[in-house]
């Protein structure tokens, strides 16, 4: 590890983790520690992979903070791992997180192995990905009439019990916009629509990886997070969250005990939930509010959001999934002005920032670390200068954005 003190935080997918983490955390106050940096690694990370991120992303802070600063830092593992895609996708790895679906894991992989171009293949596709994520066709019918008067519901995603074939369609047309993988190898005719469909099973775990985001967050990290502040009361804690790992942190918001307030600041980089979230209207639906539209008066500090429009993942396959988990009339009709971010509705906040909060300041990354970010409310700061890709977060920039956030910095 890169730092000390260094402290390791595991949660399972329901949030439950070992005793005595919190009593773990707290000694660090006792023996000098006064600010506390989590970081909560994103989907896809096996747990040493995600171990050995957190010593990358740990690296710039001794030399960025201010003297006299005691800090100590904590690395959140959380079961993320899906699959890789190097050199050959490896869907075995998902049967890490998912161990009761190994036979549906297995049977998925044949059918993307051989593509067989047949409208029956893609049927059976269909129904092994509704099984995977435990959802059937009369549940997410009564889930998307629940969304529309509940704030922080989510609907079922469409592309899981709409046509696969025209699921797998739009995700092909998806990948060959963007320009990240030559489609046209796959063959021609229904064949070619198996790239496709890689990405609705890469979505479909997507969808289990974000609710599970969502419980560890709310039922782990939060209640965690009361019983250190109990023990623990002058401890400053800065949360900072990357991918399903900043959805992991703000959902953490949520899950604090009423009058806790051990968070000092939130930094989220690249997060991989809606630029809504924190909106107490939706543009579009002004009788709804976002999923977090409150949680950011229980960080005594600011909410700071960096963002990229160099993330592909966010600015083109987030807004599709998106899109075609709240709108059935995506998949029924023409696919134009479907595929990337052109409809504000779908973006991501790690694609271009907080949206709809009024109040919320915008700064670009060379203004964020010249002059420092508020002190309170919701912070967006660009971060393309330096974040090309989803993935490009272990940067001093952005460790200077998290210690300026913490009023830490020289």
């Amino acid at each position: 590890m890169s730092v000390e003190p260094y402290r390791e935080i595991t949660f399972d997918k329901d949030g439950d983790g070992p005793p005595g983490q919190a009593s773990e955390l707290a000694a660090l106050a006792r023996q000098g520690v006064g600010d506390l940096v989590v970081f909560a690694h994103g989907w896809n990370n096996s747990p040493s992979a995600a171990t050995r991120l957190c010593s990358d992303f740990f690296a710039p802070f001794p030399g960025l903070l201010a003297p006299g600063v005691e800090a100590g830092y904590a690395g959140l593992i959380w079961p993320s791992m899906m699959f890789t895609d190097e050199p050959v996708p490896d869907y075995r790895a998902l049967v890490t997180v998912l161990p009761e679906k190994e036979p549906v894991i297995g049977r998925l992989t044949e059918l993307l192995a051989a593509a067989p171009e047949s409208e029956a293949a893609f049927e059976e596709f269909g129904a092994l990905l509704r099984e995977l994520t435990d959802v059937d066709v009369a549940s997410a019918a009564v889930a998307s009439a629940a969304v529309a008067s509940a704030a922080v519901a989510e609907p079922v995603p469409e592309f899981l019990v709409a046509d696969p074939v025209a699921v797998c369609a739009l995700f092909t047309e998806a990948l060959e916009s963007d320009g990240a993988v030559p489609v046209a190898s796959f063959g021609a005719g229904l064949k070619k629509y198996w790239k496709g469909a890689k990405e609705a099973l890469r979505q479909a775990t997507y969808y289990v990886m974000k609710k599970r985001a969502g419980q560890v967050g709310e039922h782990g990290l939060g209640p965690l997070l009361g019983e250190v502040a109990r023990a623990a009361p002058g401890l400053r804690v800065h949360l900072v969250g990357h991918s399903m790992g900043a959805r992991l942190v703000a959902y953490a918001l949520r899950g604090l005990p009423g009058g806790a307030r051990p968070v000092a600041s939130v930094t989220l980089l690249q997060g991989a939930f809606s630029h809504y979230a924190f909106a107490a209207r939706l543009p579009h639906d002004p009788g709804r509010s976002g999923s977090l539209r409150d949680v950011k008066e229980r960080v005594r500090g600011p909410v700071v959001a960096c963002y990229s429009r160099h993330d592909s993942a966010l600015g083109v396959m987030y807004p599709l999934a998106s899109r075609l988990a709240n709108d059935s009339a995506s998949l029924a009709g023409p696919t134009e002005g479907l595929l990337g971010p052109d409809d504000p509705r779908w973006g991501a906040i790690g694609h271009d920032g907080v949206q709809a909060v009024p109040g919320a300041v915008r700064l670009g990354l060379a203004e964020a670390l010249r002059d420092g970010v508020p002190d309170s409310g919701c912070v967006s700061v660009d971060a393309a200068e330096v974040v090309r890709s989803h993935s490009d977060i272990c940067r001093p920039e952005l460790a200077g954005v998290v210690v300026s956030a913490a009023r830490a910095g020289r």
